[in-house]
């Protein structure tokens, strides 16, 4: 089973990836941000939406919004958290590298670096020729991941996570040529440690450009951040947005 494949992982690590403060940036930067806003009703197809941190805001701002994930627990925690928020959203649980609707969407959206999860290059590949697939012509695509950029202004010595009751340790390993990244996590709850690791191509903000243009987009555009920056020295984030044509 691949690292992505484990409802276990995803249980055990969700308080530390996905935090009550992470949430409230999350609603404060669908709110605010140029690169978030689409006409009225827009489809929006937020894949490896996770436990929904992206859901709620995207359907507050008016869109027609679908969450797929392949974890049967984060779409239940999702679903969760549309149900307190009343908030009208499609959950599907699927895996982003067969799942196509064709020219459903208007925008398809894959943030918090859930690109790059799989080892063979052509199937990450095929998760964007999928989503070109799944989006009408005139339809944008738009993913967030770590840039291999930013990767390199902090990484270094092992990162420690407090959470209620519980720490998490937090070690980068960069592998294969700067290609790949190892992250390995430690849970300490209760006197437990329970280790973990996770696997995912890095991608420099020419490398994804490329990648975006190879599946077929068009108007390919790299930013900082969500608020529209540039990609440069200052970047927190690498955001790729590209076009699927018209013709």
């Amino acid at each position: 089973m691949h690292w992505y494949e484990d409802d276990g992982f995803w249980s055990d690590f969700s308080e530390t990836m996905f935090s009550d403060r992470r949430r409230a940036e999350t609603a404060d930067i669908v709110a605010r941000s140029p690169l978030l806003e689409f006409p009225a009703r827009s489809r929006v197809l937020d894949l490896c939406c996770g436990p929904g941190l992206y859901l709620v805001p995207l359907a507050g701002r008016g869109y027609a919004v679908t969450g797929v994930d392949l974890s049967a627990e984060m779409l239940k925690r999702a679903r969760a958290v549309c149900e307190r928020a009343a908030a009208e959203v499609r959950l599907l649980q699927a895996d982003m590298l067969t799942h196509v609707e064709p020219a459903s969407y208007d925008v398809v959206l894959n943030v918090f670096t859930s690109f790059g999860y799989f080892d063979d290059p052509q199937d990450n590949f095929r998760v964007l020729t999928n989503a070109r697939e799944s989006l009408v012509p005139g339809g944008q695509l738009l993913i967030d991941v770590m840039g291999k950029e930013v990767l390199a202004g902090w990484i270094g010595r092992p990162q420690l996570v407090e959470l209620d009751g519980a720490y998490v340790v937090q070690r980068d390993t960069v592998l294969d040529d700067w290609t790949r990244l190892r992250t390995d996590w430690t849970l300490v709850r209760d006197g437990i440690a329970r280790e973990a690791s996770i696997t995912a191509f890095l991608y420099s903000a020419a490398e994804l450009r490329a990648l975006f243009e190879a599946a077929g987009f068009t108007d390919v555009e790299c930013y900082g951040g969500f608020d529209g920056e540039p990609y440069d020295h200052h970047a927190r984030r690498l955001i790729v947005r590209g076009t699927k044509p018209v013709q």
